[in-house]
């Protein structure tokens, strides 16, 4: 048990999710007063000492399921990895009786296992199933997505999500809800994706198996790749990031600051020591907010970047005196107003290419022209305490840099910051001159994901 433990800590720190020494140590501990037959409880209690983000749970679980895939394996502590996985290769209850059936009968007996919600058999058919039809392959180094397309197209759980449907409206059928019809169909689901993970797992091992299936937790998932579906789970996870990121700036910009040395508070106080001042006395600090300054590339190459980092920095705005932005792709306007006044980025992408704007998101990006405009006309807004931010991936279409506006931007404002959301690998290929403009600002970074994001926003006063 200690070594499966072992491997499910590795693999959950490989996976992104940190795990110190001694919450790997609090699990062991916990473990020890957990019933390892109760497989949920161990889940639970696994989770509880090694978690400590709900964005990661998804991913714990997917781990968990791995490294303790014996669903019908015994987890005391003297099983190991291996003979828990080798457990639950032997067929479930139920299944002997159905090698012999053909897939007609097959599928009348899921139809019933699913409407009656018969949890032992829906597993028979699903391991019958697999080994009917998705033709697995051992050995093969794959995270078994053919082989569930093929199981779930031999189940047809259409043709019985219908048949259900159809059961629900006649008197004599048996009434279920469409909540709980398609809960019922996403069980039988589950079930086959166990059967699946679990074959995989006696094949080839919790660790190789783990090494195919890993993707990126919320915060590492690239912002010019992310699907829908990342979109939205980096939107949830900005959520909490915010708040936590404008507390930390308000700590630091309290406490990181030289205050001036309190003259006489210092001598009233010397004066219990003889009058020698043996402890200083400083003024509290009041250190002014700084205004920020954006200019976000709003062009369809980066335009996912730009709609996250937009986000976070307007989630942020309490913690600065003003914030104002700019956005451009072949010209460039003003946009502060309108994002505050939209729901999302989203709305306020549309309100700009349709509205009075004057950038177009359909043309090519001209950091050149959108630089010298924004130093020629909107420069005198940028003060002492201002720090400027630029949101894009520096690809000029070789047009004219016009690097000389961006020192010009430089020389007015305290700091001059760029975020760029391609590896820094591909910098300065093709049409991106990111050296040229980088040379103007205090620093650039890749800024590629949540967690990069997170550590330039450490950066900021």
């Amino acid at each position: 048990m200690l070594k499966t433990l072992a491997g499910l800590v590795a693999e959950l720190r490989a996976v992104g999710i940190p795990v110190s020494p001694t919450e790997h140590i609090d699990a062991a501990a916990a473990l020890r007063h957990t019933a390892l037959e109760d497989r949920p409880a161990v889940r639970a209690a696994l989770a509880t000492t090694l978690v400590k983000n709900p964005d990661h749970l998804r991913a714990f679980t997917t781990v968990f399921d791995l490294y303790f895939a014996g669903r019908r394996g015994d987890l005391s502590p003297s099983s190991s990895a291996a003979s828990t996985v080798e457990s639950s290769s032997s067929p479930p209850e139920g299944e002997g009786m159905l090698g012999g059936m053909s897939d007609g009968e097959l599928g009348e007996m899921l139809y019933r296992a699913i409407r009656d919600r018969d949890r032992v058999m829906m597993r028979a058919i699903a391991a019958q199933l697999v080994t009917r039809h998705s033709n697995f392959e051992p050995g093969r180094r794959v995270a078994g997505v053919y082989y569930m397309s093929r199981a779930l197209a031999a189940a047809n759980l259409s043709a019985i999500l219908d048949r259900l449907s159809a059961d629900s409206s006649d008197e004599g059928g048996a009434y279920l809800t469409q909540r709980e019809r398609d809960e019922r169909i996403a069980e039988f689901r589950t079930e086959l994706q166990t059967e699946i993970r679990d074959r995989l797992v006696a094949d080839r091992g919790p660790e190789d198996v783990a090494r195919v299936l890993r993707a990126p937790l919320p915060e590492d998932v690239d912002f010019l790749s992310a699907s829908g579906k990342d979109a939205a789970a980096i939107r949830e996870a900005l959520k909490p990031l915010a708040r936590k990121l404008a507390a930390r700036l308000a700590r630091r910009r309290r406490t990181h600051r030289d205050a001036p040395l309190d003259f006489r508070a210092t001598l009233r106080k010397s004066l219990s020591t003889g009058g020698i001042p043996v402890e200083l006395v400083h003024r509290k600090p009041h250190p002014s907010r700084p205004d920020l300054i954006v200019l976000a590339d709003i062009s369809g190459s980066v335009a996912t970047f730009a709609a996250f980092t937009l986000q976070l920095v307007f989630a942020l705005r309490t913690e600065f005196a003003r914030v104002r932005t700019w956005a451009f792709v072949d010209g460039i306007d003003e946009v502060t107003e309108l994002l505050e006044h939209s729901d999302n980025v989203a709305e306020a992408t549309y309100r700009i290419n349709y509205g009075s704007s004057k950038v177009r998101l359909f043309g090519g990006s001209d950091y050149g022209f959108a630089l010298r405009t924004f130093a020629r006309d909107w420069g005198d807004e940028i003060r002492s305490t201002s720090t400027v931010l630029i949101l894009g991936d520096a690809r000029n279409n070789y047009l004219a840099p016009r690097d000389e506006s961006l020192a010009t931007v430089a020389k007015r404002a305290r700091h001059l910051y760029w975020l760029n959301p391609e590896p820094a690998s591909r910098w300065n290929t093709g049409d991106s001159i990111m050296d040229r403009y980088a040379q103007h600002c205090d620093a650039v970074f890749e800024c590629r994901n949540i967690r990069q994001l997170t550590q330039f926003i450490d950066l900021l006063e």
